[in-house]
């Protein structure tokens, strides 16, 4: 588990009514209580067992009462076992210790182990969100209903919940529990999604942590909005930014950014690669060669000031090497790299494959979990980066030298752990190197 001040630098900064920049505060005590939950402890039985599924290991104790199941639980807090029901032979129960009391589910396999609407890949990864379920919800039951009242989802740049729901389809879904009820679900056009976060995440609407193993809360695959089931229902369907709230383009969520002014892409994006196009493409160290810091920062102020009504055409800046600069920095600034931190593993593990379709089938996996936007602005940039390649006589850069630039630019490890970034930093060359090289495929 990620310790909590490795999480700080995903937090996005965000405008105030006061136009004042300022870190969402997040509440932590959902965090404390999932660390505080019970751990696992499987109760195995040594002798064979006839019958026994081949999808469960020695904590199947094959056809056993309630009373026994209860009496071998009772050793400590988090135990479990299986058990095949008397009553009904072929199904099959896990009795689980928790609040000094046996509890039996019904347990179901379909390629995966589940007993509500969670599919996990083991009985102990199930059992321990099980058991951080059961304690959150125990300890904090009268938290959680109250988790809607005093949202901060106004404050981060969003539309007010005043206005008028339409019908498009917004990814929202109930909170399940881990019996697997569920409250039924207001809004017939809304689409049910839920999305697994890699490490802490939490909740953009009400600030709370996201709680369990897997399935944590909803991912709005449209903005990109991240939120608990239950306070995806107090966000309206479309969720669109209002502009009146976003008053920079720099430092700016990337799908925020293009929400608010109806685009594909960021402005700055779109701008600044038709100027380079336009008269930069044959000029040599295109990218590597560093612009005049003062005069990108003048860039960056133009921007943020004027959006797309900024100059930044040769009568005001002659060196191409500021607007590629600007344009660098721009990707640098973003609070969520362009690729994201939960689909960076994915990337990475691409680039860490030798074997070439192998490569193609993971970087088409990573595509998909990026937000709409994202992988919009991805294809945009590697195309024009092909386009780069194809002037290499004159300006020198190919695709292996465009990784290196851009390498870091785009990619950012969800750890803080130097080492370990350290270490990516070649197989974020390779991931652009190859986003280059094969973008008429891969988009």
């Amino acid at each position: 588990m990620i310790l909590m001040s490795k999480v700080i630098h995903r937090e996005r900064y965000v405008r105030t009514d006061t136009d004042e920049y300022r870190p969402p505060v997040w509440k932590s005590y959902l965090y404390q209580l999932q660390q505080e939950a019970p751990h696992p402890r499987r109760i195995t039985y040594t002798s064979e067992v006839d019958k026994r599924p081949k999808y469960y290991g020695r904590e199947f104790h094959g056809m056993i009462s309630r009373e026994k199941a209860d009496q071998l639980l009772s050793i400590a807090e988090g135990s479990y076992l299986i058990r095949e029901s008397q009553r009904q032979p072929g199904t099959y129960t896990l009795a689980l210790r928790f609040g000094n009391q046996t509890r039996n589910f019904r347990l179901y396999y379909d390629g995966k182990h589940f007993v509500g609407e969670k599919r996990f890949e083991s009985i102990h990864d199930l059992v321990t969100d099980g058991l951080i379920t059961l304690y959150i919800e125990t300890k904090a039951a009268e938290y959680i209903a109250k988790m809607t009242i005093n949202p901060i989802y106004e404050h981060i740049g969003y539309t007010t919940l005043s206005r008028e729901p339409t019908n498009k389809k917004h990814t929202v879904a109930v909170r399940d529990t881990f019996d697997g009820k569920e409250s039924a679900g207001d809004n017939d056009t809304v689409e049910k999604r839920v999305h697994t976060f890699r490490g802490p995440h939490w909740c953009e609407y009400c600030a709370n942590f996201m709680w369990g193993l897997i399935a944590q809360g909803v991912k709005c695959a449209d903005c990109g909005l991240n939120v608990h089931k239950q306070c995806s229902k107090m966000v309206p369907n479309d969720c669109k930014p209002d502009l009146k709230h976003v008053k920079k383009v720099y430092s700016c969520d990337l799908t925020t950014l293009v929400k608010a002014h109806f685009t594909k892409r960021p402005m700055v994006v779109d701008m600044c690669i038709r100027e380079i196009e336009s008269r930069g493409l044959n000029s040599e160290g295109l990218y590597r060669v560093s612009g005049f810091s003062d005069l990108i920062e003048d860039v960056k102020m133009a921007f943020d000031r004027d959006g797309e009504k900024a100059d930044i055409s040769v009568n005001m800046y002659e060196d191409i090497n500021i607007i590629t600069g600007a344009l660098k920095l721009y990707f640098r600034d973003l609070p969520i790299p362009l690729i994201t931190y939960d689909a960076y593993p994915k990337f990475i593990e691409s680039a860490k494959s030798t074997d070439h379709d192998e490569q193609l089938e993971i970087l088409h996996e990573a595509l998909n979990l990026l937000p709409p936007a994202h992988c919009e602005t991805l294809h945009y940039l590697m195309a024009h980066l092909k386009r780069v390649t194809l002037h290499e006589k004159e300006n020198l850069m190919n695709s292996e030298n465009l990784g290196i630039v851009f390498g870091p630019t785009l990619m950012r490890a969800p750890e803080l752990d130097a080492m370990a970034a350290l270490n990516d930093i070649r197989y974020q060359r390779l991931v652009v190197e190859m986003l280059i090289k094969n973008e008429d495929i891969l988009f």
